[in-house]
């Protein structure tokens, strides 16, 4: 029986939505630049991380406006259903 072949797994990645994602999409990103000799399943992956790098970057600039919900509230904070 032969095994079912596999699909690209470099060709998506996981999408960065933490500050904590970022940090570890950076690391391989830095990882993967400084290997020379990259083959193109590398170089796919690499790619597809710089794009979502990119994309989580934008999505924080546009929300550097603060709003009312963005200001640091140090008292107590009330549950949902107190409302």
């Amino acid at each position: 029986m032969n095994k079912p072949a596999r699909k690209k797994a470099h060709d998506r990645v996981r999408p960065i939505k933490t500050k904590r994602d970022f940090e570890g999409a950076s690391g391989v990103v830095k990882k993967l630049s400084g290997q020379g000799d990259r083959d193109s399943t590398a170089e796919i992956r690499l790619q597809a991380l710089l794009r979502e790098l990119d994309k989580f970057e934008d999505a924080q600039e546009d929300s550097d406006v603060e709003g009312p919900e963005d200001i640091e509230y140090s008292g107590p904070r009330r549950r949902w259903s107190d409302d």
